[in-house]
């Protein structure tokens, strides 16, 4: 079954591009377009999407919120789908929140088709896009915009264990599975069944939400200290 994609911008332009970059691949289809958050909501209530590509800066319901709604309210419909944060070249704090919201990732908006199309398929199949490195850097360049880190807040770290603490402070480092083998002396396979474990007794979605937590909780500071 192709990859059922749907493109949210107030751009017509801009959809009407990438709609012919993603219908001319033999795994995804184009299936619902939205002006705003609003209306993707609307449209998403009737009509099943794996992933959603999704602008932040929109009239009526801005993308942050619509990201929020879709991944934290359950209101993406059946089959919650995976979305991802349209941003611009700066990285600008659009992005940061869209990715607290609950975005697997983000895009900048001149992607090149290539990495477009990976990004998608990687979201499609459960991988976070953005490396935790580039989201480290997302982070760090707007930490004013972090609440104070407070990790009473965040009980269930008490639930890791020492190694899986361990692993998320290296993740949140910017550091992928084999570096993190690497740097602990154990298999690749070994790290993923932690990162797994991680992700599900903090209740998270990726990796990318690791990282964000990480900083919430001051596991980790500005500049991966």
């Amino acid at each position: 079954m192709p990859i059922r994609v749907m493109l949210v911008d107030d751009q017509v332009l801009l959809r009407t591009g990438f709609k012919m970059v993603l219908t001319a691949q033999p795994d995804m289809e184009v299936v619902a377009e939205a002006g705003d958050g609003a209306e993707a909501l609307d449209v998403l209530r009737s009509t099943a999407v794996d992933v959603v590509l999704m602008d932040v800066r929109m009239p009526r319901l801005d993308g942050v919120e619509a990201t929020s709604r879709i991944c934290r309210d359950g209101q993406g419909g059946p089959g919650q789908p995976k979305v991802l944060i349209l941003t611009t070249f700066d990285l600008d704090e659009y992005a940061f929140s869209g990715l607290r919201a609950g975005a697997a990732g983000f895009l900048l908006k001149d992607v090149p088709p290539d990495e477009l199309l990976g990004a998608i398929r990687a979201v499609h199949s459960g991988d976070a896009v953005v490396a935790p490195s580039t989201t480290r850097r997302l982070l760090d360049r707007f930490m004013t915009l972090l609440p104070a880190p407070d990790e009473n807040a965040h009980p269930e770290l008490d639930q890791l264990t020492d190694r899986e603490r361990e692993v998320l402070l290296l993740i949140a480092q910017g550091q992928s599975n084999g570096e993190i083998a690497a740097s602990l002396f154990v298999s690749e396979a070994t790290v993923k069944t932690h990162v797994g474990r991680i992700l599900a007794k903090l209740g998270l979605r990726d990796r990318v939400q690791a990282v964000v937590l990480a900083y919430e909780t001051g596991l980790v500071r500005a500049g991966g200290r």
